[in-house]
């Protein structure tokens, strides 16, 4: 029985995998967006190019 839920629990994690990746690398990149945002004049850009990046990384199909 212990078989069969630790071979579930396996095939979850490997079919999560690919977006569990994606949102560990999107993560910092979007919380270093937000800190530049802080920055007056150049802030607001710099947090829309790198929220924009973010969101390509999330949809890269891993």
């Amino acid at each position: 029985m212990k078989v069969v839920k630790l071979l579930v629990i396996l095939i979850m994690l490997t079919m999560l995998s690919g977006c569990v990746l994606t949102k560990l690398v999107s993560f910092p990149m979007r919380l270093v967006g937000a800190v530049v945002s802080i920055v007056p004049v150049a802030g607001n850009t710099a947090h829309d190019a790198i929220d924009k990046a973010a969101e390509i990384v999330d949809e890269i199909p891993i």
